[in-house]
């Protein structure tokens, strides 16, 4: 009962955020002019680059649900949604899960990181290196392309202690702690009682730093 009740505030917040959130949109639109778009091609190029199997992603959506779910960061508010980098036949891919109109089916998705960080629909993103040994990393390869197999649901009910349907700081949370084979890896905030992974927990943590971010002109 206790849960149904968390998702229904949850709910209640992203109503009332949407509403709040139209007019804080109007200080960060997206710029169409030239020099513009090709200054936000190169930092994505620029992302793209770097990245690394293991690596963190993160990127600040521009829509009304993304300032909503950046609220429940408890240390840093400045990005709202996360991914796994794997390296496949030379290029990075993003694992995350994701739900609403990017993503009807509400499963768990496989982007190509260039996608990932498009800035039409993000405003800032970052890259984040964890201290993970080769094997750990190959640990972590193994448990994404298991969920990924599974395909799970998104989670609106914000529940940690399900996996047949993940949010996207759940299913980062959960599989950096299966890959390191140590449940308390990385530490869940506390909200009014409710235990979660937020945003800020995976990249605010001593096994971690962020070594990229920008934000889009």
């Amino acid at each position: 009962m206790k849960r149904i009740w968390v998702g229904l505030i949850l709910f209640l917040l992203l109503l009332a955020a949407t509403a709040l959130f139209t007019l804080k949109a109007k200080k960060i639109p997206f710029r169409k002019d030239s020099s513009a778009k090709g200054a936000n091609c190169e930092m994505v190029r620029k992302a793209v680059g770097m990245l690394a199997s293991g690596n963190i992603v993160l990127r600040m959506g521009r829509g009304a649900d993304s300032y909503m779910l950046s609220q429940f960061n408890q240390k840093n508010r400045n990005y709202s949604h996360c991914g796994i980098v794997m390296i496949e036949n030379g290029y990075p891919f993003v694992y995350h899960s994701i739900g609403g109109e990017d993503n009807p089916d509400e499963r768990l998705r496989r982007d190509s990181a260039s996608f990932f960080f498009s800035p039409e629909h993000n405003f800032a993103i970052a890259v984040v290196a964890y201290d993970l040994a080769a094997t750990q990393v190959d640990s972590l390869r193994t448990v994404v392309r298991r969920y990924y197999d599974a395909r799970p649901l998104f989670d609106l009910k914000f529940d940690l202690a399900t996996d047949d349907k993940l949010y996207c700081a759940e299913f980062v949370y959960k599989a950096l702690n299966k890959a390191v084979n140590d449940p308390a890896y990385i530490h869940t905030s506390q909200m009014m009682g409710y235990t979660f992974a937020g945003v800020d927990d995976l990249y605010l943590n001593k096994h971690c730093k962020i070594i990229w971010q920008t934000k889009f002109k």
